[in-house]
Parts: C-alpha cells; sequence; structure tokens
C-alpha cells in the first residue's frame, strides 16, 4: 500500500510561490494526508502552515531544508522537527543571520551577472521577489522578468548554477554541524535529494549522523530510487519522499507538484514511529 505523503515542499517563507496557506490548500486538493513544509534555512512559515493544516484536517510536520557544505558542494539537509523547537529563540537568530549572507550573495550574484553575460538587474527587483529567503530561484525570475528570453533551466545550467560564471556560494555550516544543530532543537535529519549530490559518494555522506534519506524524490529515475532505498535498508535508516515543491509554473520541470510522489507504507510507518519516539 502506497501513503500519499509530501515531506519536501516550499513556500514563499523561502523560495515558493505559493503562500504557506496555498501550499495546505493545494495539499488537500491533492489528497495528501501529511505534510511537512521544509523551506529554506527558514521556519517563518510554519506557524501559518500548521494552522491552515489544523483547519484542514492535514497531520502537520513542521521542517526546514538546512543548507550545509561538504567537499565544496551544497548539501541540503531535511529536518523534522518532533517538538517546539522551531520556535527557540536561539534557533531564529542562527537562520536570521543566514538570511541576511543571502542577501550579501544576491547582491554578488546580480554584480557578476553583469560583469559576465552584460544581464541587467535591479537589485530591489530580486529583492520584492523574496517575501523571506533571498534565492537563486527568485534572480532567475528576476532576469525573465527584465525581459530576457531564457528559460529558468537556461539561466541556472548557464549563468547561475554551480561551477558557472556568476554563481556565488552561499555561506553554509558543515554537514556535521547542521545535522548537530538540527538534533538539538529536536529534528529528525534526512540527507536530501542524494540524486543532486555530485562531488561525494552518498555512501560517503552517510557515514555522519544522518537518521534518513531521501530516496523518493520527483527527480529520480527508478534505478535511483531503487538504490538510494536499498543504501537506507543496509544501513537501517529512514526513508522519506518529496516533490521539493516550488510553486506552480510551467517553466519548472526539476520539482513535482505537492503530493507528486507517494512511499510505501512500510517505510512510511517506520519513519512516523521515530519522528513520535
Amino acid at each position: 500500500m502506497k501513503i500519499k505523503a509530501e515531506f519536501h515542499c516550499h513556500t514563499t517563507a523561502s523560495d515558493g510561490n505559493l503562500s504557506p496557506t496555498e501550499v495546505v490548500q493545494l495539499a488537500k486538493t491533492n489528497g495528501v494526508e501529511y505534510l511537512a513544509i521544509t523551506d529554506h534555512d527558514t521556519v517563518d512559515g510554519l506557524p501559518e502552515a500548521k494552522e491552515a493544516c489544523d483547519k484542514l484536517n492535514i497531520k502537520f510536520i513542521p521542517g526546514i531544508e538546512l543548507s550545509c557544505n561538504h567537499n565544496k558542494e551544497s548539501i541540503h539537509i531535511l529536518g523534522f522537527f518532533k517538538g517546539d523547537g522551531y520556535k527557540s529563540k536561539e534557533l531564529i537568530d542562527f537562520l536570521h543571520n543566514l538570511k541576511l549572507n543571502r542577501i550579501s550573495r544576491a547582491k554578488a550574484i546580480v554584480d557578476k551577472l553583469k560583469e559576465h553575460f552584460n544581464i541587467e538587474l535591479n537589485y530591489e527587483d530580486v529583492i520584492s521577489l523574496g517575501y523571506g529567503v533571498i534565492a537563486r530561484p527568485h534572480i532567475a525570475k528576476a532576469i525573465i522578468n527584465a525581459g530576457y528570453d531564457y528559460s529558468i533551466d537556461y539561466i541556472f545550467d548557464n549563468f547561475i548554477g554551480n561551477d558557472s560564471p556568476a554563481y556565488v556560494p552561499n555561506k553554509h555550516i558543515s554537514v556535521p554541524d547542521g545535522i548537530k544543530l538540527l538534533k538539538k532543537y529536536g529534528c529528525i535529519a534526512i540527507l536530501a535529494h542524494p540524486k543532486l549530490v555530485k562531488k561525494t559518494p552518498v555512501k560517503t555522506l552517510l557515514e555522519f549522523d544522518f537518521d534518513g534519506i531521501e530516496a523518493i524524490y520527483f527527480q529520480n529515475y527508478q534505478s535511483e530510487t531503487d538504490e538510494f532505498t536499498s543504501m537506507a535498508n543496509s544501513k537501517g535508516l529512514l526513508i522519506t519522499c518529496g516533490s521539493d515543491f516550488h510553486g506552480i509554473s510551467k517553466d519548472d520541470k526539476k520539482h513535482g507538484t505537492v503530493g507528486a510522489m507517494e512511499i510505501d507504507e512500510f517505510f512510511f510507518n517506520k519513519f512516523i514511529k521515530s519522528y513520535l519516539n
């Protein structure tokens, strides 16, 4: 039996284009039973999402997608809060500092776009697109809004993707420190979208203190899902599924809609048991 659950999606609190309430409403429409909001490096959208889930009778899991660094590569960790740790002032202050660093990074990317590609953006226009955390999708959207005839995928692949001329690395913490931080506030720590890890074998990353792996992911081929599931089983790790939903856009081919992925009841129950203990 398959369970329709969403453990990885984004709202306007980071780089999604739907509000937390709108994401919850879409989840309800799509028959999602369990919903985790996992915005990038922020918990700002969680109170609104929880209220909306309570009203629509969806089981809510407060989450976050924390940006970390390992081997000169961005590694993302999904954290699922077992309790109210996401309300901690200490955590919120830490995440606010990450947000300020993202703003500085966005300014640097805008400058590099002008330098390398003669793409001119008004930085205030970029800021206006990011209600919460400023991220590269906001910059891509600003490029399109400014009249440049590129798709989002083309912009990432050629201008602002990793190792592209206008790419500027974000200020991250290490993977071990990220896991430690999340667990300090009562999180289950899951390696996000292992398919996207390029510079380090996934098996090597799983030697860190992860609780599980996002083995079921929107961009996966079935063979990759099978491979990551096997890794998790061999190490006794939890498995989650996620669409990585960022919003409704005909140009976005890399992310699914809320509830696009399903998870076997066995893996789902194993996760929920760990989450509730």
